[in-house]
């Protein structure tokens, strides 16, 4: 359960009032249940946008966008549920909702000018890329329409009567579930009603040793079902498992074992479980090998289906994520559940659980509930009580009177997006250039510049529920003055912040031998040797920003075959702002960290580099030759130096609690690079203080520089065009031009406007901000989503 707003007091009790000189110097309001900080009082008030873990890191569409603007405006009491991608809290409370279209902009932009876009970095805390689109958003977004609910009470206050029968209008399936059919994630169980009824939910009281299952955030209509079904003994300690079934979704027995409870046993109860002491006396297999068993043959997506299934898997100890409970989806009056037995009976025409049969077999009721529940997602909630509402509800369909005359239908009502909201008194706007827009003229403002939008804008005496605005200035200005290959010089300036250069490296040295060393920095893009006359040089391109800013750190000054290797970044003009950047990004990362395993004969390597740059060695310089030669040490046997969620979490579950692991696994190969996020910053830092302690068990660390949307650093510094042109235009992004400056400058009046912008609308309002990217001939140059609630200043 969510704690209670820090408004709330135990008994009601008001809080004690503090002076404001002892205010200044405490932060921290004391209440009977414990301390809460003014900044968490503040934000269990108000709305939260997030994106889910695990679409985090897909670009979105004008499609998903339109989607969440859905629900922001009009939620569920409108009969609009949750978008796919990300989750958006306290939605009742949203009081606005503003989208920004930037065009012209790509991503790449947004992060070639971070340090200018000082308002947009800092106080947009949710950025995920997006797709261009060939049509105009702003047309898309008014011309959507807003899915028709499936909620009967929703639909009849918004749409007239309904013409459902009465005896369908009130049966509790068609109330809570609507008529229409749908796919399976209609009816998995929300966590929020897990744990009102009590399920075990991982978190919760009661339920700290349970094992969870490896399951994803979120499941999809195509998800595997599984049926489940346990039997128990009633021991000392209570009931306990005894026995365990799992069957497959097409049917197939995957599972099933007699389990010995680890307690003395009371009752067998036979009559129900079928479990005897003979059965149960030879068995070895105990609750924590079902566990395992279970763990290992479940898929991440997996639903679990059965009946009453929270007594079974309270039974097992066990938390899963996704279940579909068919006690809940053949619901009776008040609360009441039918036995499977009797569902089978009445829908599969099948006899379980009869009298002469020695108690139930767990993978035949297994079975009944997944077929239960596959029957009733493919009929539909409608068709499935039409079809049994007299057999299995007993009571038959009230037909209305037919001598009456019909009621004159009511007018069909539009579902556009712009129009729902006005029948919801929320007003709409529209402000840009001139475009075709479903949208009354009254409702728009045709403006030719930024400065025109924003200034009528916040001309308007009340700001309205819904308002698009349109940036064209911007896109105007690239096209009239900026080459072709802009983009492309963009690119190259952030593609530098991945590369180092390496050198002098010993004669001979091979492409090969370059990449055995940096990998163990992180994943490798690319590899270019360069060979003079002299000497031998090697450019390192990595994927990630933390790969290039461990190198740097660990492996400069690295004997190698009895020769000392620099390694540094580029000295262009265009990056002698490259550390303020990387610090930047490095504060947007504020618990997350990067870590590295390494290979032991490495770890001995990098370690003793470190001790040659910090000038901890009591040794001449001809001594840095007794160093182990890194090459030589590659072709001995390697200690394997995988990684694993479970050894990651082990390892730095020390420092602070772990919400969320992300390893990075390169094709075919074995992670040995993760992502780690803390739950708070402290664990980060604490983590980062004992990295010495961390290197003895062959980890390298350092923070998290690559945002959380960005797959890898790749994703901002790869053109989708073709490049013809010669080496002076390839390498001219190495010198800032007139036009980089004029650029930057127009960057920085773009983000101020759009500051004054923020500080105008209310608070509670969902700020979208989108750098729309565009489409060429050669491909998509992604854009950006920005996104934000206004908290309370």
């Amino acid at each position: 359960m969510e704690p209670l707003s820090a408004e709330v007091t135990c008994n009601g009790r008001k809080r004690k009032r503090i002076a404001p000189a002892e205010n200044k110097e405490v932060k921290r309001l004391k209440t009977e249940e414990g301390e809460e900080t003014l900044e968490s009082e503040r934000s269990s008030r108000s709305p939260r946008i997030s994106v889910l873990p695990d679409r985090l890191q897909q670009p979105i569409t004008a499609d998903d966008l339109t989607e969440l603007l859905h629900y922001a405006a009009l939620g569920k009491t409108a009969g609009v549920e949750q978008p796919s991608w990300c989750r958006l809290n306290l939605q009742k409370r949203v009081k606005a909702v503003n989208v920004v279209m930037i065009e012209g902009l790509t991503q790449s932009h947004f992060y070639k000018h971070y340090l200018t876009l000082q308002h947009l970095r800092t106080n947009y805390s949710t950025r995920v890329t997006f797709t261009p689109s060939s049509t105009d958003l702003a047309s898309g977004i008014f011309s959507s329409e807003v899915p028709e609910s499936d909620d009967p009470s929703v639909s009849q206050r918004h749409n007239g009567s309904s013409d459902l029968p009465k005896g369908l209008r009130i049966h509790p399936v068609i109330t809570k579930f609507g008529t229409k059919r749908r796919g399976l994630t209609a009816y998995v169980l929300p966590e929020e009603e897990m744990v009102k009824k009590r399920w075990p939910v991982k978190g919760m009281p009661d339920f700290q040793d349970f094992v969870c299952t490896d399951s994803v955030d979120c499941v999809t209509d195509s998800s595997p079902l599984y049926g489940l079904d346990c039997e128990m003994c009633l021991t000392e300690k209570g009931n306990e498992l005894a026995r365990v079934s799992l069957v497959d979704s097409g049917g197939k027995c995957v599972l099933d074992e007699l389990v010995k409870p680890p307690n003395r046993i009371l009752d067998y109860v036979t009559r129900f479980s079928g479990i005897t002491a003979a059965m149960l006396r030879p068995i070895t297999t105990t609750l924590r090998n079902v566990q395992t068993r279970l763990k290992a043959l479940l898929p991440s997506d997996a639903v679990l289906v059965g009946h009453s299934l929270n007594n079974d898997l309270v039974a097992l100890k066990l938390i899963h994520r996704h279940v579909i409970d068919t006690s809940m989806l053949y619901r009776r009056e008040f609360g009441q559940r039918f036995k499977l037995k009797v569902i089978a009976e009445s829908v599969l025409n099948r006899q379980i659980q009869t009298e002469e049969k020695t108690g139930h077999n767990p993978i035949e009721d297994a079975l009944a509930a997944l077929e239960l529940a596959q029957y009733f997602i493919k009929k539909g909630p409608r068709q499935v009580v039409e079809l049994h509402m007299e057999e299995l509800w007993g009571y038959r369909i009230i037909e209305e009177p037919k001598d009456l005359a019909p009621a004159e239908p009511a007018p069909p009502q539009s579902h556009r997006f712009p129009d729902v909201l006005q029948r919801h008194r929320r007003s709409v706007s529209f402000l840009g250039k001139r475009s075709d827009i479903a949208l009354d003229l009254s409702n728009q403002q045709w403006l030719n510049s930024d400065k025109e939008v924003l200034a009528s804008f916040r001309r308007q005496t009340r700001c309205p529920f819904l308002s698009v605005l349109q940036l064209p200035s911007l896109s105007s200005h690239l096209k009239k003055s900026f080459p072709h290959l802009e983009h492309q010089r963009v690119c190259a300036h952030l593609r530098d912040l991945c590369v180092v250069l390496a050198g002098p490296l010993p004669a001979g040295s091979s492409e090969q031998e370059v990449r055995r060393l940096f990998r163990c920095c992180g994943p490798l893009r690319n590899i270019k040797m360069l060979n003079t006359t002299v000497r031998v040089h090697a450019e390192v391109e990595f994927e990630l920003l933390e790969g290039a800013e461990l190198a740097v750190k660990t492996l400069n000054g690295l004997d190698m075959q009895g020769q000392s290797i620099k390694v540094q970044r580029p000295v262009y003009e265009s990056m002698l702002d490259a550390d303020l950047t990387l610090d930047a990004l490095m504060c947007d990362n504020n618990s997350h960290l990067y870590a590295v395993k390494l290979n032991p004969s490495m770890a001995d390597s990098v370690h003793m580099s470190e001790r040659v740059n910090g000038h901890t060695l009591n040794a001449k310089c001809s001594d840095v030759t007794s160093v182990k030669k890194v090459n030589s040490q590659h072709s001995q046997p390697k200690t394997k130096c995988k990684l694993s969620e479970e050894t990651v979490r082990e390892t730095f579950g020390l420092f602070g609690s772990v919400e969320r692991v992300a390893l990075l696994q390169q094709s075919g190969k074995h992670a040995r690079h993760a992502i780690i996020r803390f739950e708070s910053s402290e664990g980060k830092r604490a983590a980062l203080s004992s990295s010495e302690d961390l290197r003895k068990d062959n980890y390298l660390v350092c923070p998290s520089l690559t945002p959380h949307h960005l797959p890898s650093w790749t994703a901002v510094t790869t053109p989708t065009a073709s490049v013809d042109s010669d080496k002076d235009e390839e390498r001219s992004h190495m010198h800032i031009s007139s036009q980089d400056e004029e650029m930057d400058l127009m960057m920085g009046k773009l983000d101020r406007r759009l500051q004054k912008l923020f500080r105008y609308l209310p608070e509670g309002t969902l700020s979208v901000v989108v750098l729309l990217g565009h489409t060429s001939d050669h491909g998509l140059l992604p854009g950006l989503c920005l996104m934000e609630v206004k908290q309370e200043s």
